[in-house]
């Protein structure tokens, strides 16, 4: 369950990243992050395949669903199943820029509708008893993000919304690809710094363009909590430090071998079940970024993962290129 620290460091949601094997290996760098799933619209949990869309191991706990829709009802009732199916948190993705996004009326877009937000925030805590929280932006297009993020901070207040996650960066929906969107305009992380100001009872989590744990901990002199994204993911060896130096527990594995050593019986379960190795290893390409070693790590597991028998012993053998790296 969550706790009343349980946003001072997350993992943020991302698409086709944040799975349920990514999010096994990220907790074995870390017992303390809130992990996200990636978003999920309310049609699909409504009517697609919930064990394949929703299950997840127990060892992700604390976990949360991000959820994608601008209706109401559909929400409060996606929520409930995913209340059941055991998630901590839900959360409305109201930050995505993507075309496929915005056509379908939902993420980035609904800064344009923090009414519609309220009421959507509204409707899924009368459905769930867990926390309902929003992820926006500072606001999108021409908005004065002033007045955007205000406008749509004090809506879902009202409506009962347990945290506000905000991505310090517009979403430019007209002329910019969301690729181009990851750098421009620029971050504005004062801008959350005042919400939170404005706002001192609302817990604020901030978001957008972090790379370092390091960096986490100068936000949180002036937030309550830091979300890491593609900095994660592209470098869980970063996540390493995450217990540590912002909870003050011991690190849950000293390094990145004793994880990835943790990680083996999982991956065989997996892997009796019929999925196939490279839907996990994709994961850890990143395990070593920065290391000596860790290009052979990168290119065995690109070559030997992705083959149809590939089992647990192409991890370790890339494991041992590492090693043998290092100690040449």
């Amino acid at each position: 369950m969550l706790s009343n620290q349980s946003h001072r460091f997350a993992v943020a949601p991302m698409m086709e990243w944040t799975d349920r094997h990514c999010r096994v290996f990220h907790r074995l760098l870390t017992r303390r992050a809130l992990l996200y799933s990636e978003m999920l619209t309310a049609s699909a949990v409504i009517h697609g395949d919930r064990a394949r869309l929703l299950g997840f191991d127990a060892s992700e706990h604390p976990v949360a669903l991000q959820l994608g829709g601008s209706n109401p009802a559909d929400l409060a009732t996606a929520a409930k199943i995913g209340e059941d199916f055991g998630y901590d948190e839900i959360n409305l993705n109201v930050g995505c820029p993507s075309d496929r996004v915005k056509d379908g009326r939902f993420g980035a877009c609904l800064m344009a509708e923090p009414e519609l937000v309220a009421d959507c925030v509204a409707a899924m805590k009368r459905a769930v008893r867990i926390p309902v929280t929003v992820k926006c932006r500072i606001g999108i297009d021409d908005q004065d993000p002033e007045a955007a993020l205000d406008t749509l901070a004090r809506s879902v207040v009202a409506a009962g919304v347990d945290a506000l996650i905000v991505h310090a960066r517009k979403a430019w929906l007209n002329g910019l690809s969301p690729k181009e969107n990851r750098d421009i305009p620029p971050l504005d992380y004062d801008r959350v710094y005042r919400l939170k100001r404005a706002m001192p009872d609302l817990p604020i989590i901030i978001n957008g363009g972090i790379g370092s744990i390091a960096e986490a901990k100068q936000h949180l002199a002036h937030v309550d909590g830091v979300m890491l994204g593609r900095a994660a993911y592209q470098e869980p060896w970063r996540l390493l430090d995450v217990d540590p130096e912002l909870f003050g527990d011991a690190a849950r594995y000293a390094t990145m071998k004793d994880a990835l050593e943790a990680l083996i019986p999982y991956i065989e379960q997996q892997l009796a079940q019929g999925m196939r190795l490279h839907a996990i290893t994709r994961h850890l390409i990143g395990a070593y970024q920065g290391v000596p070693g860790a290009r052979a790590f990168r290119r065995y597991l690109s070559e030997f993962g992705v083959k149809p028998d590939a089992d647990t012993s192409v991890l370790r053998k890339a494991m041992v290129a590492v090693e043998q790296r290092a100690a040449a």
